[in-house]
């Protein structure tokens, strides 16, 4: 069992410290990545301190609400607060505001930290005869105090993305997530309280693959907003045979022929005006089986087939505004959307704005 938990807090110490150094690169030029590259830091440094503390992670030594959990509880719900919602809002363009927030487990910490160098030694508490008992005592007031201002963090988990959404333009998962991450936090505080071995990795796992999830959504999302490639018209279509050839020669090249043939069909059919229209209409006319369809597009920049797609629309559908001839966002019926709520929901992840804004900001020009 010990050897289990010095690997894991090392995996778990090594899988932050990579999502912090990678956000860290992107915050060099996108500053709303920068709190939750600190974050992430936070939270692998946590990782470490644990690491030589390792062979303590078992009922016998912790122990029912062991405060040093309950501190770490009150610091990650902290942290878990600010982030993500800290991509909205860079920590060091409101550190006072952050600060202001984190003051109250700061004074925790510190007051804890004095109790303990003037003597005060942190009470284990193996049965709840022993908690009652000891209900009124320093160690068990500070123990409290901790759980209650997670309480309200984790509140505030909750509460604040639904707040935020209203005002900013913030990720619509982001309000998923936040649920999860506080049931998770709830899920901790329970463990705490009724400590046992199992029940903590399982939410170290739980909280590890959570931090995971919202650096891939990040990703995805800087993904997504990549500059794509410029649309050439292409006039003849390559045939397979040539694309074939070319394979066995450079198969860089052969994925430029798939492209172009896929291209020109785009292009000259336009079958995506259809709604109907989709992967396997795209992968049957062509003659490309997916796998290859998905690799040839991914080569020259677009994410899956979906978007690819998509990006023909939505061109067509700033075309059409320009022109005049869409003015409702239900119009984008006329480009091969199936809805107009499906038009506003592919244009805001693909273009980082709003389908509305862009009418009106056209209609007003």
């Amino acid at each position: 069992m010990e050897t289990f938990s010095l690997i894991t807090l090392v995996c778990f110490a090594t899988i932050h410290l990579m999502m912090a150094s990678v956000l860290a690169l992107y915050a060099r030029y996108k500053v709303e990545y920068l709190c939750m590259t600190w974050v992430m830091g936070i939270f692998s440094a946590l990782f470490c301190v644990a690491i030589p503390f390792y062979s303590y992670f078992k009922f016998e030594t912790m122990g029912l609400m062991n405060p040093f959990m309950l501190l770490a509880l009150a610091v990650t719900s902290y942290l878990q607060t600010i982030s993500p919602l800290g991509i909205a809002m860079p920590g060091y363009l409101q550190w006072r505001r952050m600060l202001l927030y984190a003051s109250p487990t700061i004074l925790l910490l510190l007051f804890y930290v004095l109790h303990l160098i003037r003597g005060g030694r942190p009470s284990v508490i193996l049965t709840y005869t022993d908690l009652f008992d000891r209900l009124l005592g320093v160690s068990m007031i500070f123990r409290v105090f901790a759980l209650a201002l997670s309480v309200y963090y984790v509140v505030n988990l909750v509460r604040l993305p639904r707040m935020l959404v209203k005002n900013i333009e913030l990720p619509r998962y982001l309000k998923g997530f936040a649920t999860v991450v506080s049931l998770n936090t709830i899920y901790y505080v329970v463990v705490s309280v009724v400590y046992d071995s199992l029940l903590f990795y399982i939410y170290l796992y739980l909280f590890t693959i959570l931090n995971m999830y919202i650096f891939f959504r990040t990703l995805e999302t800087m993904a997504i907003h990549l500059p794509r490639p410029e649309m050439k018209e292409v006039e003849q279509a390559p045939e397979t045979d040539l694309i074939d050839l070319t394979e066995k020669e450079n198969f860089n090249a052969a994925n430029r022929q798939r492209f172009e043939r896929v291209e020109y069909f785009m292009q000259h059919e336009q079958e995506w005006l259809d709604s109907a229209f989709g992967r396997d209409r795209l992968c049957e006319v062509t003659g490309i089986n997916r796998h290859l369809m998905l690799q040839c597009l991914r080569s020259q920049g677009y994410n899956n087939i979906h978007d690819y797609i998509n990006s023909y629309r939505i061109r067509a559908l700033k075309q059409k505004v320009r022109s005049g001839e869409i003015k409702t966002c239900n119009d984008a019926v006329l480009v091969g959307f199936g809805s107009g709520k499906t038009a506003r929901n592919c244009f805001e992840r693909m273009e980082g704005f709003s389908l509305d804004e862009y009418l009106k900001g056209k209609r007003n020009a």
